[in-house]
């Protein structure tokens, strides 16, 4: 699927679950894409938990960028994507997500667009070697539960428990979070549940 926004076409690749209890949106970091190992292993895990997931390539990749440009830009893009998304699944509750900067986005816009909660897998809490710089505000200010994914290797930082409702560190994970990506699916899954119709 091809969403038109102001900075160009996003694609939505869709996998639905045969009785869809929820829609889960899933977005890439600023320089991967949609078949990360996590996404990968998020959208089998919640496929079988009754979800049904929508990876999203953000514009900016689509037209081959490689950092996302401005927050307010590319939370314009994903809110009218989002926008698109809800209309089509109108009688499933959301909860949308990402890994990295596609984590900040969807904590960034998660009231916006009516999420009913958020995903955020490796959130960079702050560029590597920078502590002082400092997003842990774009958690707390979600306005919904956020649940963070992170391994206990990452050079951008573990946010603490308090900025998130869960925050759930892998050991022997770096920010890719591809040692073990089925255990970052299950995890996804079993808390995913909670925001489901049943």
């Amino acid at each position: 699927m091809e969403i038109t926004t102001p900075r160009g076409p996003a694609l939505v690749q869709i996998d639905e679950a045969a009785e869809p209890r929820l829609l889960l949106v899933l977005t890439h970091g600023s320089s991967g894409g949609v078949d990360a190992p996590d996404l990968l292993a998020v959208r089998d895990a919640a496929l079988t938990a009754g979800a049904s997931v929508a990876r999203v390539t953000q514009a900016f990749r689509v037209a081959g960028a490689r950092a996302p440009g401005s927050p307010a830009r590319q939370d314009e893009a994903w809110e009218i994507v989002l926008e698109e998304l809800r209309s089509r699944w109108s009688g499933l509750p959301i909860v949308q997500g990402g890994r990295s900067n596609g984590a900040r986005v969807a904590c960034r816009t998660a009231k916006a667009v009516g999420a009913a909660a958020v995903v955020a897998l490796a959130f960079p809490l702050h560029p590597p070697g920078k502590p002082e710089r400092s997003r842990a505000g774009e958690l707390r200010g979600a306005g919904v539960d956020v649940l963070v994914v992170s391994g206990d290797r990452d050079p951008f930082g573990i946010p603490d428990a308090a900025d998130a409702a869960r925050l759930v560190v892998l050991p022997g994970e770096g920010h890719d979070l591809k040692r073990d990506p089925a255990r970052v699916g299950a995890v996804v899954a079993e808390w995913i549940g909670h925001y489901a119709y049943a």
